[in-house]
């Protein structure tokens, strides 16, 4: 009878332990998927038109609107933000509905800090036809601001065209800074 017993004891905690084995591997597995997974985007869109909107006085006003061929989607990272690989199209509207237009190859809209990261190719046209050109700009969603440390070249269609290393400005266009500047300045005696 005691021998049975342990017969039928060992036998149990065999087969417990080879399952707890087996069911260990499987889930081994799925953390493994989980991982490539967390590195891939959750979402894709494909021609996308994303408006910010601001209430003022229970009437809504378009502040911005992004568009883009794609978007990926990566908030299931611990840092999410939005990945716009084949470029994007940002215009800024003022009180007036005038807008200033933002081109970019490539994008990144980090979602904690609400900052735009536009890289390659990056070109900023106001209203009235003035552009600036640059590698690299941001933009700072939340104070309405565009910058860059990179250099920049400014066109104008009426006034002062140069190049300078670091650019700061708000999204009218009308409060900017080009800093190490050169190139031809037309000066008000």
């Amino acid at each position: 009878m005691k021998i049975n017993s342990l017969h039928i004891k060992t036998y149990i905690v065999t087969t417990f332990v080879v399952t707890m084995f087996f069911s260990c591997d499987n889930n081994f597995k799925e953390v493994q998927q989980i991982g490539v997974l967390q590195n891939q985007p959750i979402g894709e869109a494909k021609n996308i038109n994303l408006k910010y909107t601001e209430a003022e006085d229970s009437i809504g006003r378009i502040v911005a609107n992004l568009e883009s061929p794609k978007m990926l989607d990566y908030s299931n990272r611990d840092f999410s933000f939005s990945e716009f690989p084949d470029g994007l199209r940002l215009s800024l509207y003022d009180e007036n509905n005038q807008k200033n237009i933002v081109l970019a190859d490539y994008g990144i809209v980090y979602n904690a800090t609400d900052l735009i990261d536009l890289q390659g190719n990056v070109i900023l046209i106001t209203p009235q036809k003035d552009s600036l050109f640059a590698e690299q700009m941001y933009y700072d969603q939340k104070r309405e601001w565009l910058f860059s440390n990179l250099p920049v070249r400014l066109k104008s269609a009426t006034a002062n065209n140069g190049h300078g290393d670091i650019f700061d400005s708000d999204t009218k266009f009308k409060n900017y800074t080009i800093l190490e500047g050169r190139g031809d300045m037309i000066l008000k005696d």
